[in-house]
């Protein structure tokens, strides 16, 4: 049996997976059973998170065997790099709510199966709910608080900063 790396090791790593999929799932829940319709720009925000809790999943895997420190460092570092990613985005969706600059040119209605008939097409436009990126669908706490893009900036610069605390922490064993 291979070698488990120190505690220490494995906190970064744990803590990476746990936040990373609890908040890709709260991102879910809220979609699914809160009936929050995601735009355009939220679904590329959940990007990172598809990428990223994989990642951190085989980081911790890493500490667990004990393997190499530059592997675990790597991965890490790699997670670190995603979620910069991931809290870009979410600045520069949560400005794009805020009016300090304007957002995607492309935000704005779904795609839908090309119509058949005109019915079809009717029905369509019917049932078609227009999510704005521009326009926060909600605020915690209400009125003035961080939208869902809000709150995924400061939970990606969380993740990078954990990310990068466990990479620099990472000893050999």
């Amino acid at each position: 049996m291979a070698p488990v790396a120190p505690q220490r090791e494995i906190v970064a790593p744990a803590i990476l997976t746990v936040v990373s999929a609890a908040t890709i799932a709260a991102a879910w829940a809220f979609e699914i059973i809160g009936g929050y319709v995601p735009c355009a720009l939220c679904l590329q925000e959940r990007i990172p998170y598809y990428i990223g809790v994989p990642i951190a999943l085989l980081a911790l895997t890493a500490a667990f065997v004990g393997s190499p420190v530059w592997i675990r460092r790597v991965l890490l570092l790699a997670v670190a790099a995603v979620f910069a990613y991931g809290a870009w985005l979410g600045i520069y969706h949560a400005g794009a709510e805020w009016g300090f600059w304007p957002g995607p040119a492309d935000c704005g209605a779904g795609s839908a199966p090309p119509a058949t008939s005109a019915e079809d097409l009717l029905s369509q436009i019917e049932g078609m709910r227009i999510v704005s990126c521009s326009e926060a669908s909600w605020r915690f706490p209400s009125g003035w608080g961080l939208s869902f893009a809000g709150w995924n900036a400061a939970a990606s610069l969380f993740l990078v900063i954990v990310a990068l605390w466990g990479a620099m922490r990472a000893k050999a064993t």
